[in-house]
């Protein structure tokens, strides 16, 4: 089987034909060639206007990098035409397999970022002798058309989050965590109210009174926007966050506790005692449990804070709103009444936001809560991958890439 045929069954282009191929030899690298050439009855189409209109010159060939083919580069060679266009004046013409001043094939393109979801883009640029940016380039392509080919009309539940980017900058993500569908739809520098306030301009006034539920952390202007945009969506706080915050709470009574022992000169009791602490019961090892049965003898402070941590866990057993409210009056009635200042400061919080906690009842079962949380490890290890995007922009596309499940061309080609 000839090349030439194996290009006009993957890589057809009306207009045009496929002429002789051949290995070319330069500083020690071969390549194949393929000529390109415009069919004898066809007219050159005007970059500009994207009209047919008659030639004026044509240039000096032009290499245009292809999809390697058993480990060989291959670069379509064609002498782009200049065509004479009334409206627009004497134009190069645009060819269908690459866009503008660019040497780089659509194909080429969509099989690097194909391959960016996988590897690293420097991993991508080394494995196939290309740059960084072609890599960049390729991935904000794909990502571009994906953004305007999506369809968000079937968004009904988002999960809103802050996660840390650079050192003391964060970004705002929004994700769609529909039941069968988690993807990210929209990400911001900074996490503001005006952060979270252009992506639901964004999403518009329609696509925003379809939303049945949303799902965020505590954050103050996340809970004004999302309460002055979408008053009709349930909204719910995130199991998560309410988990981080009682840990948080735990581990500062430990610290303070510890340093005040230590200071007395009793022995040290709760050293190396902080994931005993935080960790699940049911995720300690061996020793970690017998370290933890020794420590629960103890009648200190930090004792009475995990216990209060570890009692309310039963408040997501329930199953009627009715009865987590009572439980949940109850544990924070017991927590104001502990003297122990960041359990009360916990305690304060829940009943504050007491409504938008027994939300989370509502919507068991029926979006994806965790997906938020799980998500965002996925983020992290983006942007871990990469050692950290400086540029914002490179953020976002890697981001859009990675977490936006969106859309690829049908003519796209699936090279295996």
């Amino acid at each position: 089987m000839h090349l030439k045929t194996i290009l006009n069954r993957v890589h057809r282009q009306r207009g045009f034909v496929y002429g002789e191929c051949h290995f070319v030899n330069e500083g020690g690298q071969e390549f194949l060639a393929v000529e390109v050439r415009p069919h004898g009855r066809s007219l050159g189409r005007c970059s500009k206007c994207q009209r047919k209109r008659p030639g004026y010159d044509t240039l000096a060939p032009r290499r245009f990098s292809f999809v390697p083919m058993w480990g060989i580069a291959v670069f379509l060679v064609y002498a782009m035409r200049r065509v004479d266009c009334p409206k627009c004046g004497v134009v190069v013409e645009a060819v269908p397999w690459a866009d503008g001043k660019t040497r780089i094939t659509h194909a080429y393109a969509w099989f690097l970022a194909e391959w960016a979801k996988r590897l690293s883009w420097k991993e991508v640029a080394s494995s196939f002798n290309t740059s960084w940016d072609t890599v960049f380039r390729s991935v904000a392509m794909a990502v571009a058309w994906g953004l305007r080919h999506r369809d968000l009309g079937n968004v009904t539940a988002i999960g809103v989050d802050e996660v840390l980017w650079l050192r003391g900058k964060y970004l705002t993500v929004v994700y769609q965590i529909d039941n069968g569908v988690r993807r990210l739809l929209w990400v911001g520098k900074d996490r503001k109210q005006k952060t979270l306030l252009k992506f639901f301009r964004m999403m518009g006034k329609i696509r925003t009174s379809k939303l049945r539920f949303v799902c965020s952390d505590m954050w103050k202007p996340y809970l004004q926007v999302i309460k002055l945009k979408a008053p009709q969506a349930v909204h719910v706080l995130d199991r998560f966050h309410i988990a981080m915050n009682m840990n948080k709470a735990i581990d500062k009574v430990r610290a303070e506790e510890a340093r005040q022992l230590k200071a007395k000169g009793f022995m040290a009791v709760l050293k190396y005692m902080r994931f005993c602490l935080l960790k699940r019961p049911e995720n300690l090892t061996a020793n970690q449990k017998i370290s933890l049965r020794e420590l629960l003898t103890y009648n200190l402070r930090t004792v009475k804070a995990y216990l209060l941590k570890e009692q309310f866990q039963v408040f997501w057993t329930y199953h009627s709103p009715h009865h987590a409210e009572a439980f949940l009056d109850t544990w924070t009635a017991m927590a104001m009444r502990s003297r122990i200042e960041p359990m009360k400061r916990i305690a304060r919080s829940l009943r504050s936001h007491q409504p938008l906690i027994l939300n989370w009842f509502k919507a068991r079962g029926v979006i994806a809560l965790g997906a938020v949380e799980g998500l965002n490890n996925k983020l992290k290890v983006i942007t871990r991958r990469a050692y950290g995007f400086r540029s914002f922009g490179k953020a976002e596309v890697a981001l859009y890439h990675a977490l936006g499940n969106l859309p690829q061309p049908e003519h796209a080609h699936k090279f295996c």
